[in-house]
C-alpha cells in the first residue's frame, strides 16, 4: 500500500488541456503550496505539511510528469519547460480557490517555484527554494572533473532515446543511486517510502527524462531572457542549500542574490533530502518566511 500523509485527502484536479494533477491537501488558513524534487513524490513532504497544516492550507501535488499525475507527451520540447510546469501550479490553486499563495519547493519543484515566482509574481507571495541553483548558475557553476556529481543532468539532457533505453533499463538502479547517494541519514528515507519513490519513478522514465532535458533546452532560453530583462524576484525569498559552494567554488547566497534582492539564505547541515532529513529545520524556516 503506498503510503499518505494523514489526514490529508488526495485530489485530481485538471490544470490545462487533458492534464491533471494529483495533490494531497490538509489543514485550514492560509495556503501554501509544496512542490516535490527527484526521484520523489509530493510524500517528501509529508512531515513538513503535517505540521504546517495546523496553522495553514497545505497543498501538495505531484508534478506533471511524476507520481500520480498525468504525464503529457513532450512533442515540441515545452511540454515540460518549467514555465508550463508553473503555469500547471498556478492553476492548480486556483482550481483549489486559491488566486494568492505561498510557494516552497525543493529540487525540480525549486525550479518550477523559481519559474513560478517570475512569471506570476501577483500569485505567489512568498517563495521557499531548497537546495538548487537558477537553472543559468547551475550551468555555470559545473565544470570539469567536479561536473560529474550531476552526470544525470548531461545525460537526461541527451536527445529523445538513448538516455529513456539506459534508464529504464535498470531503472531502479538509477533512481535507488540519488536516494542512496543524497541523503546523510538513511533512516529519514524507510523502506515503504523509498519503495514508492522507486515505483513511481520506474513508471514515469520518459517524462522524468523531458522535466530535466527543458532544464538544458527551453528552460536556459527562459531563463536567460529573464536575466537579460532584469527580471527578479519581488517576493521574499529563503533559500536552504548544503555547503555545496566550497566544492564547487561559488558563492551560493551571492548568485541567489542577483534574483532575489529580498534574500535569506541559510546553509543547512544534512543531506539533499532536507525535508525529510531536518523536517523541523525546514518547518521553521517556512514560518519565518511566511511571517516576513
Amino acid at each position: 500500500m503506498t503510503p499518505t500523509i494523514p489526514g490529508f485527502d488526495l485530489r485530481r484536479v485538471p490544470v490545462a488541456d487533458g492534464v491533471e494533477l494529483t495533490a494531497a491537501v490538509g489543514g485550514s488558513g492560509s495556503p501554501v503550496i509544496l512542490l516535490h524534487g527527484f526521484p520523489q513524490t509530493h510524500l517528501m513532504w509529508r512531515h513538513v505539511a503535517a505540521d504546517l497544516a495546523a496553522e495553514h492550507t497545505v497543498i501538495c501535488p505531484d508534478l506533471r510528469g511524476y507520481g500520480a499525475s498525468d504525464k503529457p507527451a513532450d512533442s515540441d520540447g515545452t511540454a515540460y519547460a518549467k514555465r508550463t510546469m508553473a503555469a500547471d501550479v498556478v492553476a492548480l490553486a486556483r482550481a483549489l480557490g486559491h488566486r494568492r499563495f505561498a510557494l516552497a519547493g525543493h529540487d525540480r519543484g525549486a525550479l518550477v517555484a523559481f519559474r513560478a515566482g517570475l512569471d506570476h509574481p501577483d500569485a505567489v507571495s512568498r517563495l521557499a527554494l531548497l537546495d538548487i541553483l537558477p537553472t543559468l548558475d547551475m550551468w555555470d557553476v559545473l565544470h570539469g572533473a567536479q561536473a560529474a556529481v550531476a552526470f544525470h543532468l548531461y545525460l537526461m539532457a541527451q536527445p529523445p532515446g538513448l538516455p529513456e533505453r539506459m534508464i529504464a533499463a535498470a531503472a531502479d538502479d538509477f533512481f535507488g543511486h540519488f536516494l542512496d547517494v543524497w541523503t546523510q541519514d538513511p533512516q529519514a528515507l524507510p523502506a515503504e517510502v523509498r519503495a514508492a519513490y522507486l515505483a513511481a519513478s520506474r513508471a514515469a522514465v520518459p517524462s522524468i527524462v523531458a522535466d530535466y532535458r527543458a532544464s538544458a533546452a527551453i528552460d536556459v532560453v527562459h531563463d536567460r531572457a529573464a536575466r537579460e530583462a532584469g527580471n527578479r524576484l519581488a517576493m521574499p525569498v529563503t533559500v536552504l542549500q548544503q555547503d555545496w559552494g566550497a566544492a564547487l567554488g561559488y558563492d551560493a547566497a551571492a548568485l541567489w542574490r542577483t534574483w532575489a534582492p529580498d534574500l535569506r539564505h541559510r546553509t543547512v547541515g544534512c543531506g539533499h533530502f532536507m525535508a525529510e532529513e531536518a523536517p523541523r529545520e525546514v518547518a521553521e524556516a517556512l514560518r519565518e518566511l511566511l511571517a516576513r
